[in-house]
């Protein structure tokens, strides 16, 4: 293939996938969650198997992409249809992601988390940054000396009814 082809056909191909990677139907590179997405394969563009990618096999797949968003066919993808999808590829990431989470800590392979093999690496820290007189314990003092110090006043945080928010400063 020449060189001016391949770029009409890179071209045609970008063109062609708009929709799609608009859609989340091809996408590539870091997800917020930080997933790797890959670009569809030459083989998942060439549907024909001919060995070339024409701009008939691009619109078919852009076609196709559409057609499963527009889940009730009528011809517009509407806000709840692209939500809809969007949070089915999400609940699969979650999926995903927890099961590597339990794969990662399950110590005694039964496919659960035990209470002991849950990380427990928050509770020390908080312990050594709230304990001032270093007796590996937070004693009521130094448990409101640090509400004072973050600005904290009767069990609010910032000011903002004891929701989260700002580093609960206010």
């Amino acid at each position: 293939m020449n060189k001016h082809l391949k770029l009409t056909v890179l071209a045609l191909a970008l063109a062609g996938t708009t929709l799609a990677s608009a859609a989340n139907a091809f996408p590539f590179g870091k997800r917020g969650g930080g997933e790797e997405m890959t670009p569809p394969s030459f083989e998942e563009l060439d549907t024909n198997g001919d060995g070339v990618v024409t701009a008939e096999e691009l619109d078919a797949l852009s076609a196709a992409r559409f057609a499963e968003l527009d889940t009730d066919g009528d011809g517009v993808i509407s806000s709840e249809e692209m939500l809809a999808s969007m949070q089915e590829r999400a609940q699969e990431r979650m999926s995903k992601g927890v099961e590597r989470m339990i794969e990662k800590l399950d110590e005694d392979g039964d496919g659960a988390l035990s209470a002991d093999e849950m990380p427990q690496k928050g509770s020390a820290r908080m312990i050594d940054h709230l304990d001032e007189d270093g007796d590996g314990a937070v004693s009521a003092e130094e448990f409101e000396a640090a509400k004072e110090k973050r600005g904290d006043k009767g069990g609010k945080r910032g000011g903002h009814g004891g929701k989260r928010g700002h580093g609960g400063r206010g």
